[in-house]
């Protein structure tokens, strides 16, 4: 895709992450995502494509904005499909703690998954264990390679996992083969990207969070080298039934990367809302704000940290 669309999506997170700051701390989580989700799709309106949003706020009937299949962009540009979470971490930015950012993905039209708003099984790896992990090995088996792989000790290996009550087993068998665990309460895209940056001390991801958000991840894991392996999660046949209306056929099938982001084109982006992992939060001061954002563009194998400077009096223009 086009180079320049990077540093046009990178304006719409940056909006979006600006407007939901706004509501740190102030315990109200459904309007800083209504704040990220309005200023978003308002600047996608000036992003010259012809954008789909394939995984957004929900259904139509459910979401006003940002809604899956809604059409963004002016139009005048190429067919892209668009992967979007205004503010992932809603309660992070309500109660005032990490992680939050505001994030999307793109690829050329028909190669980003249609994932249904549903449970996925996940693990993923950064480059330096690529081709040594398997979803339906035990957690002792994908330790023990990852280890070996990365020229360390089992042990010395730091493995993120959401807080759930549906990850009590999980943590067990982690705690048991004796490497360490980072618990987060949200946020599981952070942490899949983590896994691949050298800056983090994050060696593994594992667990079920959410299906949208496991495709975006893959973009950017896509675009950073490393490996994710997925399978959808469903808890009843109403559940099965919709995800093949989206499309997908091998409900059962162990999905990588590839088959969540089928491109070698994708691109992300994501601005941080309060600070995490990997980026920095939003600051506001006497000038205006100040943001950090991370861009990747899978083709030219190009990933930029960006910090902008926005300057306004009270709210900025877009």
């Amino acid at each position: 895709m086009d180079r320049n669309l990077a540093l046009e999506f990178v304006r719409v997170t940056e909006a979006a992450a600006i407007s939901s700051a706004r509501w740190m701390g102030r315990g109200d989580k459904h309007a800083a995502d209504h704040a990220a989700t309005e200023m978003m799709r308002k600047v996608f309106n000036d992003v010259k494509i012809s954008g789909t949003v394939v995984i957004g706020e929900g259904e139509r009937d459910e979401a006003p904005m940002l809604y899956i299949g809604e059409k963004i962009g002016n139009g005048n540009g190429m067919e892209i499909d668009i992967a979007v979470d205004p503010l992932e971490c809603t309660n992070s930015v309500a109660y005032g703690r990490p992680n939050a950012i505001s994030v999307l993905a793109a690829a050329p039209k028909g190669t980003i998954l249609h994932a249904p708003d549903i449970y996925m099984d996940k693990i993923a790896v950064g480059p330096e264990a690529r081709g040594v992990i398997d979803l339906d090995a035990s957690v002792e088996d994908n330790l023990k390679a990852v280890a070996d792989a990365k020229n360390m000790k089992v042990k010395d290996l730091m493995v993120v996992v959401l807080d759930r009550e549906r990850h009590t087993k999980l943590i067990d068998e982690i705690r048991k083969a004796g490497a360490r665990i980072r618990l987060i309460t949200d946020g599981d895209i952070s942490g899949a990207i983590s896994t691949c940056l050298k800056t983090s001390d994050i060696d593994v991801l594992m667990g079920i969070g959410a299906a949208p958000e496991g495709v975006i991840s893959a973009a950017a894991i896509r675009c950073l080298g490393g490996e994710m392996q997925t399978r959808l999660q469903f808890k009843d046949e109403k559940q099965r039934e919709r995800a093949r209306s989206m499309g997908i056929k091998h409900l059962d099938k162990k999905m990588t990367e590839k088959d969540l982001v089928n491109t070698d084109r994708s691109m992300f982006v994501a601005t941080g809302v309060s600070t995490g992992t990997f980026l920095k939060g939003v600051d506001f001061t006497p000038a205006g704000a100040t943001t950090h954002s991370i861009v990747m563009r899978q083709k030219s194998g190009t990933i930029r940290f960006i910090e902008a400077h926005h300057v306004f009096e009270d709210e900025p223009k877009y």
